[in-house]
């Protein structure tokens, strides 16, 4: 590296010839087929033109031909960058810009380093290397420029390193190859020079494309792969590798590979030669062109570069020269160090949460799109071996997050508001080991375990390494790690959880690049102390959100909960004792240990005594649990991670000892019957039987006889064990400590346990076992030998001999049997010997003396003595021997008791113990088996005592518990006795009472000395302490027990463990904490507990509350509507300070309670006081805007405040709020255009948004109207597309009806203008003085075009079709009723379309009079000759009128008389008449104004008369002026008797019944058969409607096919649904300012929510132009906009839509000039959501005509060409931010837009996006087809179900009975004599049924 001072004057002199001269290399590239040219041409002072015409001039262009000439990286040059043109430059001609470079071209360049060289130049040495081997780190600096290049790639962003160490492709090299961006010429001549960062380096030559570094936008992790950073790593990586480095690349967008070469060869070739070692040349050439590559060795870059064609961009590092060491570490480690880059780039590889492989995770879905694959190629035959990044899963943070249980996730704020965002991960503690990863670097792992082993800190999870790992921008920073924070390093002491806690979390630290690293990123310079600093914030972060807690205090809590959650402990229970051990424990783990007798471990429990089996020990063995130890002082059951267990070995025949391990090594997968086996196969180890050999061939046989004194042996032994194997030693369960087994002999006499001769034998390995021949001195003459292995467990080998024997001589005295007991007789044994000392047979004349020196009376006294007997045997020598022997007691005889002395006194709840004694006769102590003695207390079980070993034995009464002694004493009978006839003993017991603790009092050491008494129930004020609270324990008799540590330690309370020993020994209690809350009781005990008493007292506290500290209002319900009153109650009460209700209200009270809010009606307010309360009613809002309000309630000083949201209240009117101008007229049968919006309202003109108001339009003229329903706004749609009628004026009235009450709403007066296409009025003409009567004919009617008549319910039609002539209407009946009737006249204009002429009226009179009718048709009477008048009526209550020919009355005027007679019906003989009751044949009756009334008309009683006679009754009027009028005759049955009369009567009735029914039946049948026509009506209509939809749903692209059902609808909908609301919900640009005024009556809202831009740079600018109007309110009304002042206090500005000017003028003049910059005014870019006309008013007024152009330029250029003629230029905007005025002023801060962050959300929203609104019109068409298709359904299955209900069983039971009651009616005409045929009197029915009425 040169010197500094040679850089400066290398720097100088390029600059001062940069000023002289500026020669510039041009290649001719046009033309494929010839050689390329290249020529060095002096541009100096040249301009383009004049170096065009040099260039033509040089390569001798034509004229007429067209070339470009552009720079290495395709920039074609014009004049401003060929002025900026270096000396040295290279340039190339081409046919056309993008044309492919026939061949390769080289650009000199020169890149000596930068200034920084010096500055930073020892960074890298004092940040150097930690000794460790940094290859893979190097490989990531190449792997981070990649990552950079690639950062803008949307689809995979790939990275291959490919390590070629196969000699037959050349020499070995590492290629680091990236799909980035590339690097243009001028790009790659930066990255030559050292230490030009990113900070420094440039794009281009040129001024214009220099691009400043921008800062990416923050993300999480940091993962924003801005690590190509400082312009050194690069360099310093691919010469720590190698020699030489090749960089090969090509940029987007351009057709050229660029290459450059470096070699440390040729900078010591260049230094060498005094060369510029600091320049270079790169290679411009097309893609897959290796022609420059010749030598052999690089015979791999040609597979390289023939990869190259169809890639649209790249960057190729080559690696050559790679050193020998390095090449050994990435062949043999190559697992190694590929982990460690996976450990680097882990989550750029992962993502933000890593590589998190356990399977209820899944992150496939947001997997990042870099591939990261590294390939090594080694010489055959090995294979080449490739690995993918992502497919490693043993890197650290893999190992880490994989074995996470719980995470704690935080964020560090330093001083300098730099960011660090962190994570803590649980690993937990599982059973028998700890989860925390271990270090998968060998390296590292060693020195890991040899500093745990020095620090004694094995044990541990994490050991001495430290939490966090560092990453910097997403990527590992692997030299640098925070070892801990202050808030989760372990406390010094009190920790809140295990110690062992505290080392099982790891971490990670993300920053971005505000914290510096070193150059070769390896180390942070300052990160932990930034960290550190007590200026640093910690907060934690919960679903991403950051929480300002307490740091500590959140770890601390975090770190208990997984402690307890997850840790996987072992649980030792039943804590036995303390102990000292000295089973080979260091000295200073020998004390304390604590042992357990059992262990819950992974769910099983292990106890004391249980078989167990180890592993991981040597040897494995069995054995049973002794005790589990623990080291610790632990009082009681604990969890802990490890401990040890004492086992004791089985078998225990075999190895007798214990062994102690940790408690892991137990094996908890084997079971108890499989260590039993185990067990029975080592007990089958032991030796079973020895096998004796005779060497010699001496043996003896078993129970041979020989002479005394022979030899015995030589011996041979073998041991064998149950299986038959030869044994010499014992199974050991130590490897070093074996027991060898040796065999010993013994001679035994007869079998005794007598040893004559004993000896050992140890095993040798020729003849195992061997024992010697004994000798002379065997002289027994009966004996046995006994042979066995020195064990416990060996067997014996008996042999018996026998040997004959002389003479008795001698005598030896036996043992005398024992036991000798006083009055029991005795033997004493003799046995006599001969010479040799055998035993011998007695003489025959043998006669024993026995001689004592004591008699048996004394032999009583003397038990403890020895006394000598002598036996005397006459004739042996010597004669006699002395026997010595001692006496024992005899058999039972008596009972002694002790204490002797009754009564004995014993405390109450002791126990008692008697000592008894069974005597001989003699008074001694005997004993005999089964000798038991019982002892009986009174009320208490027997006791026994066995006495059969020792005579004597104790008595244990139990614990006597006599129950109310009330401090007495009590006296117990206690009998002794046996079963043997022994005189039983009889004792009293005298209880007294006891001292131990009977009874605890607790009492306060207050003033009023509370005492508590047991289960007392006491008040106290809620949250208080009761301190000075003490106790007393008392004994049985009401003495206070003194108290003592040892006492004190027993007491225990339930309501807190952590009592002080020192204050229970002064006899004083914790203190209680009185609950906060009354709520309940709460139970307190107070216990004492020894092995002998447990004593409890027990009070409960009920919580009072305390002093009234607030005022607690709650409202039932938190919204009102305005002018309504609040539902429900509001209720106040005093609480105490924990919110605890007081009952401190009284009714006086409520006169201080008031009430305060902004428009509230405190005339309606009212106050009532309830139990402990005060309920506030009548809260009602009149005034002030909508929103939240704060209701202000006093009571007794206190105050309190509740929010009460007033929402709008019931609609009470409508309003107009948009529609066409007025005044408004309309062409008859045309529509309006404009739709009438009418918004709701309340009575205080607020909005109401009621959606259950129906609104309609009534109109004075004929209209047709479409509307919308009322929308979550309140507002309905109403569009006239109809209006018909007169001309003349017309109102439209809106009106609402709301839960069936009607609402006002406007009235919109409109004028009908004449179709001058149409007709609009029609002429009748006729005589309005003419007399109709009715029946008659009307007279002429003249009516011009085409007519017609219409009679209400009647019709008149005329077909002639005569355009202006006059239609005479003649010969048109009356109607035939008398009355008023409406004449109107229709002209049919086709198209069901009529025009109706206004109505006349006409009044129908009666015609002449014709003749006598009755009102109402009377039945055919019958009568009888009978006494009863009833029976004799003929007519009752009838009234007769004169009428004309159609029944109308028409004789009002007339006078006269009707007379009455009866006449036989065929105008026969005049005799045997029936009589009249005056019997009279005629009666008078008179008419007055042409009617007549009868009462009754009756025969006379004997009525002459024929028998079932039908007679008629005639009624004849005479009135003199018409003479000729019809009379009234009604025919009548007479009869004799009243029995027929009855007959025919109901013969009658039934008949009328009958009628009636098929009346009835007729009307069902003809309703039915309308109801069908109708329904197959509505479902044609159905049918048709549902066709016409899915023809319009095929062409919105909705496949049709698969909407068959309902429910399929709706699964598309919802569907399409969601899709609309995930677009609606998506994230855009939003107008954030407040606008609490929109919906309020006339206002429209403030104007940044008025309109949206869809594009983001003009929303910018125009926000930015108008951002002084955003917050401006635009109202309809200047009253409204006053209001809004006022309630503001003038504060937000408003502006009513009346007040402004609107210019109508429009410019639409000829295009004066073709502008350039896309000029569009800035009003036509907005988007209106609502209320479009009144927004264009309002935005024409506040942008005016301001225009938006695409950048400056283009406005300065459009601005000058339209002031050129003489036109006044408006304000303009550009996409870039910048402003012209209208003034022509721009630049400067004041005229440049600022970003849309700064904005701060004072911009125009972005509207939906055009699929949103395609979707909103497919939902509704959807929701209409699916009402059309539920209707079709509907109707068809209502259709279906009347055709079923048609068939059914019933409708078909009403046809029968319809034609049986035709039979029926027709029998009885028959029997009544008038029958009519079937079909006549269907013929009067039909004709009553269908006839045609006229209403009058």
């Amino acid at each position: 590296m040169p010197k500094k001072s040679e850089v400066h004057q290398l720097s100088a002199s390029f600059s001062e010839e940069a000023k002289k001269l500026r020669r510039i290399v041009v290649f001719d590239c046009r033309f494929e087929n010839l050689e390329t040219v290249e020529k060095r041409l002096d541009t100096s002072g040249l301009d383009y033109n004049d170096f065009l015409r040099l260039v033509s001039k040089k390569f001798a262009i034509p004229p007429n031909e067209t070339f470009v000439v552009t720079t290495t990286d395709r920039m074609v040059l014009e004049f401003d960058s060929f002025a900026k043109l270096q000396d040295g430059s290279t340039i190339v001609l081409l046919q056309k810009e993008n044309q492919v470079l026939p061949v390769a071209t080289e650009e000199r360049i020169v890149f000596l380093p930068h200034y920084d060289t010096m500055v930073r130049s020892g960074m890298y040495e004092y940040y150097a290397s930690e000794g460790q081997n940094s290859l893979p780190y190097a490989l990531a600096e190449l792997v981070d420029n990649s990552l950079t290049a690639t950062a803008r790639i949307k689809g995979v962003r790939t990275i291959e390193i490919r390590m070629l160490f196969d000699e037959t492709l050349g020499k070995p090299a590492v290629i680091v190859l990236d799909n980035g961006c590339g690097m243009t010429s001028k790009q790659l001549n930066n990255w030559a020079v050292y230490r030009l960062s990113k900070f420094t380096r440039e794009n281009s030559s040129f001024a214009s494309d220099r691009e400043a570094y921008v800062r990416p936008d923050p993300v999480p992790r940091s993962l924003n792969s801005d690590i190509s950073y400082f312009g050194v790593g690069g360099k310093q990586a691919v010469f720590y590798m190698g020699e030489t480095t090749r960089m090969i690349s090509k940029p987007e967008n351009s057709p050229d590979v660029h290459e450059l070469i470096l070699s440390k060869e040729e900078f010591e070739r260049k230094e060498k030669n005094k060369e510029d070692i600091y320049s270079g040349f790169i290679r411009n050439r097309k893609p897959g062109d290796f022609s420059h590559v010749t030598q052999e060795d690089e015979r791999f870059l040609r597979e390289l570069i023939d990869e190259e064609p169809g890639k649209e961009s790249f960057t190729a590092v080559v690696i050559t020269g790679i050193r020998p060491e390095h090449i050994t570490f990435l062949k043999q480690d190559f697992d190694l160090w590929t982990r460690k880059l996976a450990h680097v780039y882990h989550y750029y590889i992962h993502g933000v949460n890593g590589n998190d492989m356990r399977p209820c995770y899944e992150n496939s879905d947001n997997l990042p799109n870099i591939d990261i694959q590294i390939f090594l190629r080694e010489k055959p035959p090995r294979c080449p071996r490739a690995i993918n990044l992502r497919e490693i899963d043993n890197d650290m943070q893999t190992l880490y997050i994989n074995a996470t249980a719980d995470t704690f996730e935080f964020k560090a704020c330093t001083k300098s508001h730099s960011t660090v965002e962190g994570v803590l991960r649980y690993h937990p503690f599982l059973y028998d080991r700890e989860t925390y990863p271990k270090e998968t670097d060998p390296a590292q792992a060693s020195v890991e375990d040899d500093d745990e082993k020095e620090s004694g800190v094995q044990d541990q999870a994490r050991g001495k390494r430290p939490i966090f790992d560092c990453y910097w921008n997403g990527r590992l920073i692997p030299y640098t790690t925070v070892s801990e924070f202050d808030w989760c390093a372990r406390p010094k002491r009190g920790a809140p959880v295990a110690p062992e806690c505290y080392s099982r979390f790891s971490g990670v630290l993300f920053t971005d690049d505000r914290f510096k690293v070193t150059t070769n990123k390896l180390t942070f310079m300052d990160l932990e102390l930034q960290l550190k600093n007590k200026d640093t914030i910690f907060t934690r972060v919960v679903n991403g959100q950051e929480q300002r807690v307490k740091i500590q205090r959140e770890f601390t809590q975090w770190l208990k909960t997984c402690h307890e959650k997850l840790d996987k402990q072992v649980q030792f229970l039943g804590f036995n004792e303390i102990i000292t051990r000295t089973d080979g424990v260091p000295k200073r783990m020998q004390y304390p240990w604590s042992t357990f007798s059992s262990i819950e471990w992974d769910g099983k429990t292990f106890k004391t005594g249980q078989y167990v089996k180890s592993q991981n020990t040597q040897p494995i063995f069995n054995g049973s649990v002794v005790r589990f130890m623990l080291y610790g002082d632990h009082s009681g059951d604990v969890f802990a991670t490890g401990g040890q267990v004492e086992i004791a070995l089985e078998p225990k025949e075999l190895y007798d000892m214990t062994r102690t391990i940790p408690i892991s090594k137990i094996d908890r997968t084997t079971t108890t019957a499989a260590i039993k086996r185990s067990i029975h196969d080592e007990l089958a180890k032991l030796p079973d039987k020895l096998n004796l050999g005779w060497p010699e061939s001496n043996a003896w046989s078993q129970n041979a006889v020989r002479p005394a004194g022979t030899p015995l042996g030589p011996i041979t032994v073998d041991i064998l064990n149950k299986k038959g194997e030869l044994i010499s030693k014992l199974p050991s369960a130590n490897q070093g400590n074996v027991k060898k087994l040796t065999v010993e002999l013994k001679l035994l006499w007869h079998g005794k346990i007598i040893s004559i001769i004993s000896c050992v034998a140890q095993h040798a390995a020729k003849w195992h076992y061997w024992f010697k021949p004994i000798g002379r001195h065997f002289h027994i003459c009966h004996g046995q030998s006994f042979i066995s292995a020195v064990c416990a467990q060996c067997p014996d080998f008996g042999h018996s001999c026998f040997l004959s024997e002389g003479n008795a001589t001698t005598f030896v005295v036996g043992a005398v049997s024992s036991p000798l007991h006083v009055g029991v007789p005795f033997d004493i044994p003799l046995e006599l010997r001969d010479a040799h000392d055998h035993p011998a047979q007695p003489p025959p004349d043998l006669k024993p003396v026995l001689e004592s020196s004591w008699s048996s009376q004394a032999c009583v006294y003397f038990l403890s003595q020895t006394h000598d007997l002598k036996v005397v045997l006459p004739g042996l020598t010597p004669d006699s021997q002395i026997v010595k022997i001692s006496l024992l007691p005899g058999n039972p005889h008596s009972l002694h008791v002790t204490p002797d002395h009754s009564p004995v006194k014993v405390e109450n709840g002791n126990s008692f113990s008697f000592n008894v004694e069974v005597h001989d006769e003699a008074g001694n102590i005997t004993a005999q088996p089964k000798l038991v003695v019982r002892c009986q207390v009174q009320d208490l079980p027997v006791v026994v005592a066995d006495c059969s070993r020792t005579g004597a034995g104790p008595l244990a009464i139990k614990p006597i518990n006599l129950k109310n002694m009330n401090g007495n004493e009590c006296i117990l009978r206690v009998k002794f006795d046996m079963p043997k006839h022994i005189a039983a003993v009889l004792r009293e017991l005298k209880v007294v009472p006891s001292t131990r603790v009977s009874r605890i009092e607790v009492y306060t050491q207050t003033d009023d000395c509370l005492v508590l008494k047991d289960k007392d129930k006491i008040e106290w004020e809620a949250g208080d302490l009761i301190s000075n609270l003490y106790y007393k324990l008392l004994d049985e008799g009401g003495k206070e027990v003194p108290l003592t540590a040892k006492i004190a330690s027993m007491i225990k309370v339930n309501w807190t463990a952590d009592g002080s020993v020192a204050d229970l020994v002064q006899g004083k209690l914790p203190d209680v904490q009185v609950p906060k809350q009354v709520q309940g009781e709460h139970f307190y005990q107070v216990s004492f507990q020894d092995q002998h008493v447990s004593v409890n007292t027990s009070f409960t506290i009920v919580p009072r509350p305390d002093e009234p500290k607030h005022l607690k209002v709650t409202p039932s319900q938190s919204t009102v509507r305005m002018g309504e009153f609040l539902p429900g109650q509001i209720s106040e009460s005093l609480t105490d300070q924990y919110g605890n209700l007081t009952k401190t209200l009284t009714p006086t009270c409520v006169d201080n309670v008031t009430v305060e809010a902004e428009g509230l009606d405190k005339s309606a307010v009212a106050v009532t006081w309830q139990v402990c309360s005060v309920v506030v009613t009548g809260v009602r809002f009149k005034s002030g805007t909508l929103g939240i309000r704060e209701l202000c309630f006093t009571c007794r000083g206190f105050v309190a405040q509740v929010s009460i949201k007033v929402t709008a209240g019931l609609p009470a009117q409508l309003t107009l709020v948009s529609g066409p101008e007025q005044p408004l007229q309309v062409l008859n049968e045309h529509g309006i255009p404009t739709p009438f919006i009418i918004q709701l309202c309340d009575q205080f003109g607020n909005p109401s948004p009621d959606q259950r108001v129906v609104v309609a339009l009534k109109s004075s003229s004929k209209t047709t109207v479409t509307s919308q329903p009322v929308d979550q706004e309140g507002k309905a749609s109403f569009t006239v597309s109809s209006v018909s009628g007169p001309k003349g004026n017309y109102e439209l009235e809106f009106r609402g009806s709301f839960n069936k009450k009607p609402i006002r709403g406007p009235m919109v007066k409109l004028i009908v203008i004449p179709d001058p296409n149409k007709p609009v009025s029609l002429t009748v003409k006729y005589d309005t003085n003419a007399k109709l009567p009715a029946g008659g004919i009307l007279p002429g009617l003249y009516v011009s075009l085409c007519l017609l008549l219409f009679l209400w319910a009647y019709s008149i039609t005329c077909s002639l079709m005569l355009l202006f002539c006059v239609l005479y209407f003649r010969d048109k009946s009356i109607p035939d009723h008398a009355g008023k009737y409406t004449i109107q006249f229709a002209l049919n204009l086709g198209q069901r379309n009529i025009l109706l002429s206004e109505q006349y009226e006409i009044n129908v009179v009666a015609n002449e009079p014709f003749k006598l009718a009755p009102d109402i048709q009377p039945q055919t009477p019958a009568v009888s000759n009978t006494d009863d008048i009833a029976h004799r009526t003929l007519v009752k209550n009838m009234t007769l009128t004169i009428t004309d020919t159609y029944g109308n009355a028409a004789g009002l005027e007339l006078q006269g008389k009707v007379v009455v007679s009866i006449r036989n019906p065929n105008g026969g003989s005049n005799q045997d008449l029936p009589q009249f009751q005056d019997n009279t044949s005629t009666l008078i009756l008179s008419l007055e104004e042409g009617k007549v009334h009868i009462d009754r008309l009756a025969v006379m009683q004997n009525s002459p008369g024929h028998d079932g006679g039908v007679y008629v009754l005639h009624f004849k009027p005479e009135v003199p002026k018409y003479p000729t009028l019809a009379p009234f005759e009604l025919s009548f049955g007479f009869y004799n008797d009243a029995e027929n009369q009855q007959n025919m009567s109901k013969l009658s009735k039934k008949k009328d019944e009958l009628s009636h029914a098929i009346a009835v039946y007729k009307e069902i049948f003809n309703t039915n058969k309308e109801l069908l026509d109708l329904l197959t009506s509505r479902h044609q209509d159905a049918s048709n409607k549902e066709g016409i939809l899915k023809t319009e749903l095929g062409k919105r692209n909705i496949r049709v096919t698969q909407l068959t059902s309902v429910s399929y609808i709706d699964k598309v909908l919802n569907e399409k649904t969601a899709e609309m609301d995930r677009l609606r919900n998506a994230p855009r640009r939003v107008c954030t300012i407040a606008d609490p005024f929109r919906g309020h009556h006339d206002v429209l809202g403030k104007v940044g929510h008025l309109a949206l831009v869809e594009d983001d740079a003009a929303a910018v600018v125009i926000s930015w132009h108008i951002r002084g109007d955003m917050d401006c309110v635009i109202t309809r009304t200047t009253d409204a906009a006053r209001r809004i002042y006022n309630d503001t206090s003038g504060k937000q500005q408003v502006m009513p839509l009346e007040t402004i000017y609107r210019n109508q003028s429009n410019r639409n003049g000829r295009c004066l000039f073709a502008p350039v910059g896309n000029p569009v005014r800035a009003r036509d870019l907005l988007i209106y959501p609502e209320n479009a006309e009144c927004c264009d008013i309002v935005f024409r007024t506040i942008l005016g005509d301001t225009i938006l152009m695409d950048n400056l330029d283009s406005a300065n250029n459009y601005r000058k060409a339209v002031v050129q003629q003489n036109i006044p230029c408006p304000t303009i905007l550009t996409r870039q931010g910048e402003r012209i005025s209208a003034m022509g002023k721009f630049g400067g801060a004041q005229n440049r837009a600022p970003s849309i962050e700064r904005l701060q959300g004072l911009v125009f929203g972005a509207p939906p996006p055009q699929q949103y609104h395609t979707l909103s019109e497919q939902i509704a068409m959807l929701h209409q087809y699916r009402a059309a298709l539920q209707n079709k359904n509907l109707t068809r299955k209502e259709r279906d179900n009347h055709m079923k209900k048609l068939k059914a069983p019933d409708m078909v039971q009403k046809e029968v009975d319809m034609e049986e009651n035709l039979k029926q009616l027709e029998e009885i005409n028959r029997q009544l004599g008038t029958f009519e045929g079937v079909q006549a009197w269907w013929r009067k029915i039909n004709a009553s049924l269908l006839c045609l009425c006229i209403y009058c």
